[in-house]
Order: C-alpha cells, then structure tokens, then sequence
C-alpha cells in the first residue's frame, strides 16, 4: 500500500512543553517509533505540521531583520524533516533510505484567506500578554483553547511543484517526508515565475492533496485523541470507529482542531475511493489496519460506534 501520514503538532510539540530541541527530539523518537512498521510494510510518505515551531522562528527573526512566513515555513521543513528523517533511520534497516524535500504549494493569491487570517502559530499566551503583542508587532489574534494565539492567512493549497520528485522516491521505496508545516506557500506569477508569499497553509489540507496526487491507497491523519467523536468533551461524547464521509456532513467539529482533519479526510476519500483514518499516533499502525481510532471510507453503509 502507499500511505501518507500527517502527524500533528502533538507528536512534535505537546501542549504546554517548553519549545526546545530535546522535547522536539523526545517526542519525535516516539513518532517514529510508531511509524516504522508502517514504512517496514508500506510506501510511506509522511508530512507534519509546524505552527509552533514557524511563530518560534518569527518572533526570533523579529528581534533582528524579520523573515517573511515562507522563508520561515521552509526553515521548519528542513528542521524538522532532520529529525524525523534522523530517528527512522536509526530504526530501519540500513537499506531503507529516507528522503527530506522542501515542498513548494501554489496557493491563489486572491484567496480570501489573506483578508480572514485564521491560522494559529507560536505560543499561547494569555489575553493581556496577546494584546499587548499584537499591539506592539501588528500581529492579528484569536482565541485558542484556553489562551490566545497569533493568527496568519491559510490559504487553501492548490497544486504542488515537486509532486513528481516525491513520486520518482516513492517509487523506489524511499520513505518521504515533504510538505511540511502545510510547505511553502508560493504563487505562480503570469510570466510563470515562483513567488513564496505570508502565509502557513494548513498542513491537514495540504496532506490530502499530497494523497490524492499520489493516487495513495490510504491517508492517516495522526493526533493526541483516539478518534473522531460526537459531542466531544461533553459526558455523552462517543468514538465513531467507521463512517462515510457523507454521513459526517450530520456531526459539526472544531473549526481549530477536527474539523480540517475531517474535512481533509473526507476529500480524499470522495475523489480517491481510498481509505482515512484518524487517531492517536501510538495507534498507527492500528489505526491502518482498521483496529482502532476512525476510518471514514466510501464503503460505510451504516456508522459503527465505538
């Protein structure tokens, strides 16, 4: 099978770890761990969010010479593609071989996202402290959780430049990490020329386009949660374990968290016939084989309750 993999922020980053190397490293040992049967098995492709790690880099550039988001969002494909890359080595056969590709994504520059920001990057703060900030830097923010958080354009990815690089590794059974953090938001000017923009595009999104031009089999979306729930948080909250994607059209999901998830699944799964599994990383490669967390698939006839 070839499977792509998006891990969350959480197998990078947890909520409330301190931002540094060794709990970026910790975390994605334990990633890769949970990964490697997968790339024992299958093509594995494998992509990864970075918001924390992007609203690190800028406000760090912005103590000095400040670096536009997709300098940055290029910054955080190479950082964090090293470790990952790094930690699966270790654990593969020394004949299976990794690749890291910085990922340009076209995005349209008359998206109406550049007029709605709404992607979350860097750390929480609480409200005073994100006023202050936005104040003082320009910066637009939200909610997020229990705190505040900078908010960015997240425009929707709509074709990816090196899509036959990654096929010509994948094809040689090289596991790929690319389109990191969502890759790099880039314009295609009317002359043809490339042009990195502001923005983080959403890395959920940015994960099923990379499955469906990848014609792959599967898409697992990777999380701190078991699965997709009804009524999550509430005392009657339940795991729904197999669904169509026409049937979550009845269910409503955190716009911040599940629902890009959700929404990127269930696009792969209309225009590919393929499955989606949403879940806990540790559950992998459970998850895949249909042992746990949510697969939507096109062949659900009724939902299955966990």
């Amino acid at each position: 099978m070839r499977v792509v993999v998006a891990l969350g922020g959480n197998a990078l980053l947890r909520r409330g770890e301190p931002m540094t190397a060794e709990n970026q490293r910790r975390n994605i040992r334990i990633a890769a761990q949970a990964l490697s049967p997968i790339a024992a098995r299958h093509q594995l492709i494998i992509t990864h969010g970075n918001g924390p790690q992007v609203g690190l880099l800028a406000l760090q550039s912005a103590a000095g010479e400040p670096y536009p988001l997709d300098v940055l969002d290029a910054e955080t494909e190479g950082m964090i593609g090293y470790l990952i890359e790094q930690e699966l080595r270790n654990l593969l056969p020394r004949n299976h071989h990794c690749a890291t590709l910085l990922t340009q994504i076209e995005v349209d520059a008359n998206d109406p996202a550049f007029r709605h920001p709404s992607k979350p990057i860097g750390p929480v703060y609480q409200e005073d402290e994100a006023r202050r900030l936005a104040e003082q830097r320009g910066w637009q923010i939200a909610p997020d959780g229990t705190g505040w958080r900078r908010v960015v354009a997240s425009p929707k990815p709509r074709r990816i430049f090196e899509i036959e690089v990654i096929e010509l590794l994948v094809e040689r059974s090289i596991v790929v990490i690319c389109a990191g953090g969502g890759g790099i938001p880039t314009v295609c000017r009317e002359n043809g020329a490339l042009e990195g923009v502001e923005a983080v595009i959403d890395k959920d999104l940015a994960s099923s386009l990379l499955a469906r031009e990848l014609k792959a089999d599967a898409l697992l979306l990777l999380t701190d949660v078991d699965g997709i729930y009804d009524n999550w948080g509430q005392t009657d909250a339940r795991l729904i374990r197999r669904i169509a994607p026409s049937a979550l059209d009845a269910f409503s999901f955190a716009p911040g968290t599940m629902g890009p998830k959700v929404a990127a699944a269930c696009q792969f799964v209309t225009k590919t016939g393929g499955i989606a599994g949403i879940g806990a990383l540790k559950d992998a490669e459970m998850i895949l084989d249909g042992q746990t967390g949510t697969l939507i698939t096109a062949s659900a006839a009724d939902i299955v309750w966990g």
